[in-house]
């Protein structure tokens, strides 16, 4: 399918992988809903919502920047009646906005436990019911959330359980909306990868440019969740995907495009 004139809403979608899946969106003539933070640039960050605005119109489709911290209802219901003001629909909405803090129990602070619960669980949640009653309306309306598949073994707990759970949370409310919407025909999927991916987050919180170098780029997950929305919603729903699969599927095997360094060793993520 084409996706001129579908609307999508990617809250996080600044830079990194939400950017990603923006722009390759953008290519086929979509309208994209910028539902972001970030209004001036951080320097170890780069980018915001109206630079993205300007890229996803260069590529090919029309952008709406909207501020969002997803944490406030108030916030949500702003990017929805814009969306919605603008295009006068909703097709699709990529949950892609996340906190992550990779600490130890004790290490933990409540701040930072609340700031994970609030973005990842809380947020995610209410920004879908938000977007449901437009979605109802869609001809082929899609969910797509950034979660792992649940693995419930215990070393994906034992070093950073705050963040573990909330994870799984948004994978277990994938599964959830997969079963409530299914007489809607909204589709519900999550998309992981299977290696660290070179974003933002893993050149300043994890292994820096040493992982990033181990890494897969966006194009990646932006390809992956380009296949997975172009599929029948009533068809396609209730999955936990993995990149790699996705990409299987469509017959896709040689990765070697995607290595940041060309023949590197690839470093595994988190939960798989």
């Amino acid at each position: 399918m084409s996706f001129k004139n579908k609307t999508a809403i990617i809250t996080g979608a600044t830079r990194g992988i939400g950017k990603a899946m923006a722009l390759r969106l953008a290519a086929d003539g979509a309208n994209i809903v910028v539902a972001s933070k970030s209004v001036t640039e951080n320097p170890k960050l780069g980018g915001t919502i109206y630079s993205a605005a300007e890229e996803i119109e260069a590529a090919g489709g029309k952008a709406l920047a909207v501020q969002c911290d997803i944490r406030f209802e108030d916030q949500v219901q702003n990017v929805i009646d814009k969306a919605i003001e603008t295009f006068g629909g909703i097709d699709i909405l990529i949950n892609n906005a996340s906190a992550i803090n990779l600490t130890t129990t004790e290490n933990t602070e409540p701040k930072r436990y609340d700031l994970m619960h609030d973005i990842n669980v809380r947020g995610t949640f209410f920004v879908t019911k938000a977007c449901v009653p437009h979605l109802k309306k869609a001809e082929n309306p899609h969910i797509l959330t950034l979660s792992p598949p649940i693995n419930l073994d215990p070393k994906w707990f034992e070093n950073h359980v705050a963040y573990t759970i909330t994870k799984y949370s948004m994978s277990m409310m994938t599964l959830g909306w997969a079963k409530e919407f299914k007489k809607d025909r909204i589709a519900a999927n999550a998309l992981w990868p299977r290696t660290t991916i070179d974003t933002a987050a893993v050149r300043n919180l994890l292994g820096g440019e040493v992982l990033a170098n181990m890494s897969r780029t966006t194009d990646i997950l932006s390809d992956s969740a380009y296949y997975i929305l172009s599929k029948p919603s009533g068809e396609c729903t209730g999955n936990l995907f993995i990149d790699e699969q996705v990409l299987a599927k469509e017959g896709i095997t040689d990765l070697s495009k995607y290595s940041v360094v060309p023949g590197a060793q690839l470093y595994s993520d988190l939960f798989v």
